[in-house]
């Protein structure tokens, strides 16, 4: 089976074209490849396959690193959009692309450079409130505040300052937060499980995120969670409608309009294709 590495800020997937190739068992694969010591190494798998719907051009089918099917991803969406102009799936005097996702179609404007798409802009759809803003919740016995979003699939955002109880998690050495972040992940607040996101504010304009994400654990970037987290910030009165998202694979840009539609802009890097068994 032919496959293609890409990533959009360090959150990485194998991606597989099936345009041309048939995938049987996608929840076990996914779980073989996203191996990063016995497989490929990814955050998950991502199929592309023929669209469902009139006027779209791919369907986008994610599943995480542990096998479960997710419904969006942000920065999978992206390299989505990339691969479908790069390889020829799309004409190439097209500069914009609509994929659908088990969270409805998305549509993305495209930076095309020589030839390639580099960067990406997202319509993620209009964000909405899960719950009361600043909710408490009660994990592995840290009395906290959350922000619950739906982006088409579930978030709690957690903003640094409100939880001083967590005031150094985003310093947490790798092995702590991964034992920490299972607590958030599966909390009995959200039956199906959750992403979370901290946030620490630089400025209106400017934020830290980190992210542990359902089924996946921590990954270096979360353009879904960038999304929630911004619009988090906005209904809360935190942030502005124009944010730079610093992540750890590097930065989004997050922009929130008066209807609270998202719009998310990042890049899309394809690092390399190959064949597996």
């Amino acid at each position: 089976m032919k496959f293609t590495k890409m990533h959009g800020c360090g959150n990485d997937y194998v991606y597989v074209n099936c345009f041309t190739e048939k995938v049987n068992d996608p929840e076990n694969l996914a779980r073989k490849i996203s191996d990063r010591h016995f497989g490929i190494g990814s955050d998950g798998l991502i199929l592309i396959l023929p669209p469902e719907h009139e006027g779209t051009d791919a369907f986008m089918q994610l599943y995480n690193a542990d096998g479960c099917k997710g419904s969006m991803c942000g920065n999978g969406i992206r390299c989505v959009a990339k691969y479908v102009y790069d390889h020829g799936l799309i004409p190439k005097d097209r500069t914009r692309t609509r994929i659908d996702t088990p969270s409805g179609v998305k549509e993305i404007a495209l930076d095309i450079r020589e030839g390639k798409v580099i960067n990406a802009t997202v319509d993620m759809g209009i964000a909405k409130l899960d719950g009361e803003i600043n909710e408490a919740i009660n994990v592995n016995g840290h009395d906290l505040k959350f922000i619950g979003v739906d982006v088409g699939n579930d978030h709690a955002v957690y903003f640094v300052e409100d939880n001083p109880e967590i005031a150094g998690i985003n310093s947490w050495p790798d092995s702590k937060f991964a034992d920490e972040g299972k607590y958030f992940e599966t909390h009995s607040r959200f039956p199906r499980r959750v992403n979370s996101e901290f946030i620490e504010i630089i400025s209106r304009e400017e934020i830290n995120m980190r992210v542990y994400e359902r089924g996946s654990g921590e990954t270096w970037a979360c353009g879904t969670g960038a999304t929630a987290s911004v619009f988090a910030g906005v209904i809360s009165g935190k942030l502005d409608h124009n944010v730079l998202v610093h992540l750890r694979g590097g930065d989004l840009r997050i922009k929130v309009d008066d209807e609270n539609r998202c719009f998310m802009t990042g890049p899309a890097i394809e690092v390399f294709e190959g064949d597996i068994a």
